[in-house]
Protein backbone atom coordinates (compact mmCIF):
# COMPACT_ATOMS: atom_id res chain seq x y z
CA UNK A 1 0.00 0.00 0.00
CA UNK A 2 1.59 3.24 -0.72
CA UNK A 3 1.49 6.25 1.52
CA UNK A 4 2.23 9.65 0.56
CA UNK A 5 2.10 13.65 2.18
CA UNK A 6 -1.05 14.85 1.88
CA UNK A 7 -2.77 11.07 1.45
CA UNK A 8 -6.48 10.91 2.35
CA UNK A 9 -6.24 8.89 5.38
CA UNK A 10 -9.93 7.37 4.81
CA UNK A 11 -8.87 6.17 1.55
CA UNK A 12 -6.17 3.94 2.93
CA UNK A 13 -7.69 2.73 6.30
CA UNK A 14 -10.85 1.65 4.55
CA UNK A 15 -8.66 -1.43 3.00
CA UNK A 16 -6.43 -1.78 5.67
CA UNK A 17 -8.77 -2.28 8.31
CA UNK A 18 -10.53 -5.21 6.20
CA UNK A 19 -7.13 -6.55 4.97
CA UNK A 20 -6.21 -7.10 8.49
CA UNK A 21 -9.37 -8.74 9.49
CA UNK A 22 -8.08 -11.62 6.70
CA UNK A 23 -5.35 -11.19 7.58
CA UNK A 24 -2.71 -10.08 5.69
CA UNK A 25 1.20 -8.88 5.62
CA UNK A 26 0.76 -5.26 4.47
CA UNK A 27 3.81 -3.44 3.76
CA UNK A 28 2.79 0.29 3.85
CA UNK A 29 5.44 2.06 1.11
CA UNK A 30 6.76 5.70 0.31
CA UNK A 31 10.31 6.72 -0.55
CA UNK A 32 11.87 6.55 3.09
CA UNK A 33 10.46 5.95 6.53
CA UNK A 34 9.79 9.34 7.66
CA UNK A 35 6.06 9.91 8.50
CA UNK A 36 4.07 11.50 5.79
CA UNK A 37 1.15 14.24 6.57
CA UNK A 38 -2.26 13.19 5.90
CA UNK A 39 -5.54 15.24 5.54
CA UNK A 40 -6.60 14.54 8.80
CA UNK A 41 -3.21 15.68 10.17
CA UNK A 42 -2.81 12.20 11.46
CA UNK A 43 0.91 11.12 10.00
CA UNK A 44 1.30 7.56 8.87
CA UNK A 45 4.75 6.19 8.83
CA UNK A 46 6.13 3.85 6.24
CA UNK A 47 6.94 0.21 7.04
CA UNK A 48 9.20 -0.13 4.17
CA UNK A 49 10.81 2.00 0.80
CA UNK A 50 10.62 1.69 -2.57
CA UNK A 51 14.09 0.27 -2.51
CA UNK A 52 12.83 -2.56 0.23
CA UNK A 53 10.07 -3.45 -0.94
CA UNK A 54 9.54 -6.80 -2.00
CA UNK A 55 8.96 -7.28 -5.94
CA UNK A 56 5.91 -9.78 -6.13
CA UNK A 57 3.22 -8.56 -4.85
CA UNK A 58 -0.17 -9.91 -4.92
CA UNK A 59 -1.83 -6.77 -4.53
CA UNK A 60 -0.66 -3.13 -5.11
CA UNK A 61 -2.92 -0.60 -3.68
CA UNK A 62 -2.72 3.54 -4.24
CA UNK A 63 -5.07 5.33 -2.16
CA UNK A 64 -6.31 8.91 -3.24
CA UNK A 65 -5.18 12.41 -1.71
CA UNK A 66 -6.33 15.90 -3.59
CA UNK A 67 -3.03 18.12 -3.51
CA UNK A 68 -1.04 14.88 -2.89
CA UNK A 69 -2.55 12.71 -5.60
CA UNK A 70 -1.33 15.76 -8.13
CA UNK A 71 2.11 15.66 -6.32
CA UNK A 72 2.52 12.18 -6.74
CA UNK A 73 1.48 11.95 -10.47
CA UNK A 74 4.37 14.55 -11.35
CA UNK A 75 6.78 12.55 -9.41
CA UNK A 76 8.81 10.41 -11.60
CA UNK A 77 10.66 8.24 -8.99
CA UNK A 78 6.96 7.51 -7.56
CA UNK A 79 5.65 6.77 -11.26
CA UNK A 80 8.57 4.48 -12.00
CA UNK A 81 8.21 2.69 -8.72
CA UNK A 82 4.60 1.84 -9.51
CA UNK A 83 5.18 1.23 -13.49
CA UNK A 84 7.77 -1.36 -12.26
CA UNK A 85 6.01 -2.66 -9.24
CA UNK A 86 2.70 -3.08 -10.86
CA UNK A 87 3.97 -5.08 -14.01
CA UNK A 88 4.54 -8.01 -11.95
CA UNK A 89 1.62 -7.82 -9.06
CA UNK A 90 -1.26 -10.14 -9.09
CA UNK A 91 -3.73 -6.96 -8.59
CA UNK A 92 -2.97 -3.26 -9.38
CA UNK A 93 -5.40 -1.08 -7.11
CA UNK A 94 -6.47 2.02 -6.26
CA UNK A 95 -9.58 3.90 -3.94
CA UNK A 96 -10.47 7.12 -5.14
CA UNK A 97 -8.15 9.72 -6.86
CA UNK A 98 -5.70 6.66 -6.70
CA UNK A 99 -6.58 5.58 -9.54
CA UNK A 100 -5.11 9.27 -11.30
CA UNK A 101 -1.55 8.16 -10.19
CA UNK A 102 -2.32 4.63 -11.59
CA UNK A 103 -2.92 6.06 -14.79
CA UNK A 104 -0.32 8.28 -14.70
CA UNK A 105 2.00 5.64 -14.35
CA UNK A 106 0.74 3.65 -17.82
CA UNK A 107 -1.44 0.90 -15.38
CA UNK A 108 -5.01 1.64 -16.86
CA UNK A 109 -4.17 2.21 -20.44
CA UNK A 110 -7.15 0.05 -21.78
CA UNK A 111 -8.59 -0.52 -18.59
CA UNK A 112 -12.10 0.25 -17.24
CA UNK A 113 -11.78 2.15 -14.17
CA UNK A 114 -13.32 4.47 -11.44
CA UNK A 115 -12.32 7.53 -9.22
CA UNK A 116 -13.77 9.95 -7.51
CA UNK A 117 -16.93 11.73 -9.34
CA UNK A 118 -15.19 15.05 -9.65
CA UNK A 119 -11.98 13.94 -11.56
CA UNK A 120 -13.05 10.91 -13.15
CA UNK A 121 -13.22 12.57 -16.70
CA UNK A 122 -9.37 12.74 -16.87
CA UNK A 123 -8.95 9.12 -17.05
CA UNK A 124 -9.51 8.94 -20.61
CA UNK A 125 -6.36 11.86 -20.84
CA UNK A 126 -4.13 9.02 -19.88
CA UNK A 127 -5.76 5.73 -21.78
CA UNK A 128 -8.07 4.72 -18.86
CA UNK A 129 -11.87 3.79 -19.98
CA UNK A 130 -13.78 5.49 -17.12
CA UNK A 131 -17.06 3.57 -15.56
CA UNK A 132 -19.15 4.58 -12.72
CA UNK A 133 -19.14 2.49 -9.64
CA UNK A 134 -18.49 2.04 -6.29
CA UNK A 135 -15.87 -0.48 -7.39
CA UNK A 136 -14.76 -1.36 -10.70
CA UNK A 137 -12.97 -4.36 -11.86
CA UNK A 138 -11.48 -5.40 -15.05
CA UNK A 139 -9.30 -8.45 -15.73
CA UNK A 140 -6.71 -7.78 -12.37
CA UNK A 141 -7.71 -4.14 -11.75
CA UNK A 142 -9.80 -3.24 -9.35
CA UNK A 143 -10.46 0.46 -8.53
CA UNK A 144 -12.98 1.97 -5.32
CA UNK A 145 -14.88 5.23 -6.13
CA UNK A 146 -14.24 8.25 -3.65
CA UNK A 147 -13.23 8.03 -0.11
CA UNK A 148 -15.77 5.77 1.66
CA UNK A 149 -15.62 3.40 -1.25
CA UNK A 150 -12.62 1.75 0.41
CA UNK A 151 -14.38 -0.33 2.44
CA UNK A 152 -16.54 -1.89 -0.26
CA UNK A 153 -13.41 -2.14 -2.49
CA UNK A 154 -11.78 -4.09 0.58
CA UNK A 155 -14.62 -6.39 0.81
CA UNK A 156 -14.23 -6.86 -2.99
CA UNK A 157 -10.77 -7.28 -2.88
CA UNK A 158 -10.71 -10.04 0.34
CA UNK A 159 -13.33 -12.13 -1.82
CA UNK A 160 -10.76 -12.39 -4.69
CA UNK A 161 -7.75 -13.39 -1.91
CA UNK A 162 -9.91 -15.54 0.23
CA UNK A 163 -13.02 -16.35 -0.57
CA UNK A 164 -16.69 -14.68 -0.39
CA UNK A 165 -17.38 -16.50 2.44
CA UNK A 166 -13.91 -14.83 4.18
CA UNK A 167 -14.81 -11.32 3.27
CA UNK A 168 -19.10 -12.16 4.34
CA UNK A 169 -17.53 -13.38 7.43
CA UNK A 170 -15.29 -9.61 7.46
CA UNK A 171 -18.21 -7.58 6.61
CA UNK A 172 -20.04 -8.98 9.55
CA UNK A 173 -17.54 -8.36 11.62
CA UNK A 174 -17.27 -4.44 11.36
CA UNK A 175 -20.92 -4.84 11.11
CA UNK A 176 -20.66 -2.92 8.07
CA UNK A 177 -24.13 -1.99 6.52
CA UNK A 178 -24.46 1.37 5.55
CA UNK A 179 -27.60 3.55 5.93
CA UNK A 180 -26.76 7.12 5.69
CA UNK A 181 -28.52 9.76 6.90
CA UNK A 182 -28.83 11.65 3.36
CA UNK A 183 -29.23 9.77 -0.15
CA UNK A 184 -26.79 12.54 -1.06
CA UNK A 185 -23.20 10.44 -2.12
CA UNK A 186 -23.43 10.74 -5.77
CA UNK A 187 -24.42 13.90 -8.29
CA UNK A 188 -27.32 12.04 -9.19
CA UNK A 189 -28.55 12.31 -5.41
CA UNK A 190 -27.31 15.07 -4.54
CA UNK A 191 -28.80 17.59 -7.70
CA UNK A 192 -26.91 19.98 -9.89
CA UNK A 193 -26.83 23.14 -7.71
CA UNK A 194 -25.10 21.23 -4.92
CA UNK A 195 -23.14 19.67 -7.13
CA UNK A 196 -22.18 22.27 -8.70
CA UNK A 197 -21.05 24.31 -5.14
CA UNK A 198 -18.67 21.42 -4.26
CA UNK A 199 -17.07 21.17 -7.93
CA UNK A 200 -16.69 25.36 -7.30
CA UNK A 201 -15.02 24.64 -4.00
CA UNK A 202 -12.68 22.06 -5.57
CA UNK A 203 -12.05 23.66 -9.20
CA UNK A 204 -8.22 25.04 -8.09
CA UNK A 205 -6.73 21.65 -7.01
CA UNK A 206 -9.17 19.88 -9.28
CA UNK A 207 -7.36 22.04 -12.46
CA UNK A 208 -4.25 20.96 -10.87
CA UNK A 209 -4.96 17.51 -11.18
CA UNK A 210 -6.31 18.17 -14.90
CA UNK A 211 -2.94 19.71 -15.57
CA UNK A 212 -0.84 16.41 -14.48
CA UNK A 213 -3.18 14.47 -16.28
CA UNK A 214 -2.23 16.36 -19.27
CA UNK A 215 1.40 15.91 -18.45
CA UNK A 216 1.03 11.90 -17.92
CA UNK A 217 -0.89 11.73 -21.30
CA UNK A 218 2.10 13.18 -22.78
CA UNK A 219 4.84 11.64 -21.25
CA UNK A 220 3.06 8.32 -22.09
CA UNK A 221 2.86 9.37 -25.93
CA UNK A 222 -0.89 9.11 -25.83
Amino acid sequence: MLVYPKMVLLDLVGPLTVMNLLPAEVHLVWKDKSPVSTDVGLPVTASTTFAECPENLDVLLVPGGISGTVQCMNDLEVITFLSQRGASTKYVTSVCTGSLVLAAAGLLKGYRATSHWAVADLLPLMGARPARGRVVRDRNRITGGGVTAGLDFGLVLAALLKGEEEARRIQLTLEYSPAPPYRNGTPEEAGPERTAEVKRRRRALDEQARVAAEAARDRLGL
